[in-house]
């Protein structure tokens, strides 16, 4: 047998269906086989493996064993002259194999070879080729210096920047996502360390094989989309901690005692130096629209407040009072302020302007009845709630707006987000996935068909074909191409990901025969994904929406009973549930109850004391509860919860 390849599954069921349509097409011509070692998913992986990819060889583990032990289970049993450790977040180009096996058959003396790789958006990963991960190569990474200097001899040897990304040359070290290797080469220098549960693994697995006297190959001559980061977070604490572990393991491991202790030290001091960058940076990205409102509210209130009380009130000899005003009630109207405008949505990425406005109105209704219950030594004029209003309302607009115009992806003006496909493929394909988007929640803006063959004549209702795609994104403004990979090969998708991704669009790819669309937009963001079942409910905003809704009902249930115990059944049983729900423990509406274990792939909420089911008088299978769930989770609002809730109080 030529070749085997190994891929590891950890909860990527979408994205390891969409990598296996395209390793099967890899194969085609080569003799082969293709494991895949699943460390104990509960998304439903095991389920598409066996349904979908019968011709895969699946060892399924109790438990998460990690990404060494994982991919030696499958190589000990292999049976390849080659063995392939493959990410389940990449796609391989159709003759990605073949290309990579002629090179290996031409070259002896390459024991481990690499390709070179792209992002979701076409754009070169320099991880594609590294060099040996030395003491003074990871102090130029950690602190910076090879990002300032990325193509210096010195500087920029983690990634070897100053190596051309399209020449074959000699590396170090191949990246574990497309990690091609000789079986004879593995016998002599022994499978991964064990000891590395995450991360490094490749690292050592390199070195060893240099050691052996091999040779490590970057082959360019051939690409794969790895989408990157679908796991985990580069900018985590945990990523941070397990990463440069990692590092301390390889370096006690193969360098001298004496450099060893000290790289060890110098790594552990990077450890922290690190991990406390990536809490500021979490915290800072985070937070930084409310400080950013907190300090232009309060310092344009300051500023309106004293010139209304110093020119307008006491006619330039005196002023309000300061510290009644200036240290309580306007950080108390600020906070009420953005309180507010955290409900309405104003914090939730991307930040718009109409929930910050809408918020900020909502809050100073609220000022104005509190206004109304202080004490008069406390009453300042209410021009200052009005003029307070107007200032909090105009500096959001103008925050917002400007972080819009500087293109930053943390915003966004009205509700320009609706999505502008075009989908790429032939008729039967385009129409399948224009019909998979239209029933998913995202609503898109506008669909355009796009033929795949320059030369064929366009169908029908088309907008054109794959050669005029630049000016169709132009016309109709388009945000996002989704490639049908049963109409086009994935070398073409790549071309065409690297040949227009300056025009800061979005690609997904829709795997043939399937339900899901997928990609990725950064090497920080998790793979988008557009499937049937999107999940509305798990947003944060109606996932605040949902707990507001109960919070709210379950305090005015509990307040107004004895004028409410007149008009819903059960009464005390009501009161009951309100300080169940106020607990957090329950919600009022939850999923329906079913046998199945196809719940467990919708996303988890609060189980509640009515359902979508609730309402219906005759019996419902497991299956309908099922569908109903699912259409409760796609389609979720809060008018949703206060209808069923309503109509099961009232029994109406």
């Amino acid at each position: 047998m030529k070749l085997s390849v190994v891929i590891v599954n950890y909860n990527v069921e979408h994205f390891l269906e969409q990598c296996l349509y395209s390793v099967r097409r890899a194969m085609q011509g080569i003799e082969g086989e293709v494991y895949v070692v699943d460390n104990n998913s509960v998304d439903g992986s095991l389920k598409m493996l066996a349904a979908k990819f019968p011709e895969v060889k699946v060892i399924a583990n109790k438990d998460n064993v990690g990404f060494a032990k994982a991919n030696n289970q499958a190589i000990r049993i292999s049976t390849g002259e080659y063995v392939l450790l493959l990410n389940p977040d990449t796609v391989v180009e159709d003759d990605t194999f073949s290309k990579c096996i002629a090179f290996m058959d031409s070259h002896p003396d390459a024991g481990g070879l690499g390709v070179k790789m792209v992002d979701g958006k076409g754009q070169f990963l320099p991880e594609s080729k590294r060099g040996l991960p030395t003491p003074m190569t990871a102090f130029y990474k950690i602190f910076g210096f090879s990002k300032l200097f990325p193509h210096s001899k010195r500087f920029s040897k983690y990634h070897l920047g100053y190596l051309p990304e399209d020449e074959t040359n000699p590396v170090d070290i191949l990246a574990g996502a497309y990690m091609l290797m000789r079986r004879e080469t593995l016998d002599k220098c022994g499978l991964l360390d064990e000891t590395f549960f995450m991360y490094g693994e490749d690292i050592d697995l390199s070195y060893r094989i240099t050691l052996a006297g091999y040779k490590n190959y970057y082959f360019p001559e051939t690409r794969i989309i790895h989408y990157k980061g679908e796991s985990t977070k580069k900018t985590t604490v945990n990523y941070v901690l397990v990463f440069y572990k990692a590092m301390e393991i390889f370096a006690k491991k193969h360098f001298a005692k004496k450099r060893a202790w000290w790289f060890s030290f110098f790594i552990n001091m990077a450890i922290y130096f690190r991990a406390f960058l990536a809490l500021l940076s979490q915290f800072f990205s985070k937070v930084y629209m409310l400080l950013t409102d907190v300090v232009l509210g309060y310092a344009g209130l300051s500023a309106i407040s004293y010139y209304w009380g110093h020119y307008m009130i006491y006619n330039e000899v005196g002023s309000y009072p300061v510290t009644p005003l200036f240290t309580i009630i306007l950080p108390v109207y600020i906070l009420i302020w953005l309180t507010t405008a955290y409900f309405t949505g104003g914090y939730d990425k991307p930040y718009r302007v109409a929930p910050s406005v809408g918020g900020v109105l909502m809050g100073s209704v609220a000022i104005l009845v509190l206004y109304a219950l202080l004490p008069t030594s406390l009453r300042f004029s209410r021009a200052l709630i009005l003029l307070g209003t107007i200032w909090m309302a105009l500096q959001m607009t103008l925050s917002r707006t400007l972080g819009y115009l500087l293109k930053l992806s943390d915003f966004q003006y009205g509700r320009n987000a609706k999505k502008r496909f075009i989908v790429i493929g032939n008729e039967d394909e385009t129409r399948r996935v224009e019909q998979l988007l239209k029933s998913t929640s995202i609503k898109p803006d506008f669909i355009g068909l796009v033929t795949p063959n320059g030369s064929r004549e366009v169908p029908e209702n088309y907008l054109g074909n794959i050669t005029q795609v630049p000016d169709i994104i132009g016309i109709y403004k388009i945000t996002e191409i989704i490639f049908c990979s049963k109409d086009i090969t994935h070398q073409e998708i790549i071309d065409k990901m690297v040949e227009w991704h300056a025009s800061d669009l979005d690609y997904k790819i829709a795997p043939v025969d399937t339900l899901s669309i997928i990609g990725s937009n950064s090497i920080n963001t998790r793979g988008d994904l557009y499937t049937v079942d999107i999940r509305t409910i798990s947003t944060v905003q109606n996932r605040r929406k949902k707990r507001l809704f109960d919070f709210s009902v379950s305090l005015s249930g509990i307040v107004f009973w004895i004028f409410l115990a007149w008009f819903v059944k059960k009464p005390w049983q009501f009161l009951g549930n309100c300080f169940r729900v106020l607990s957090g423990r329950y919600s009022w509406v939850g999923y329906c109850p079913t046998e199945s274990s196809e719940g467990q792939r919708l996303p988890k909420i609060k189980k509640g004391i009515y359902n979508p089911a609730s309402i219906v008088d005759d019996e419902m299978d497991d299956e309908a509860r099922g569908q109903l769930n699912v259409m409760y989770a796609r389609d979720y609002t809060v008018l949703k919860d206060f209808n069923i809730l309503f109509r099961m109080l009232t029994n109406r």
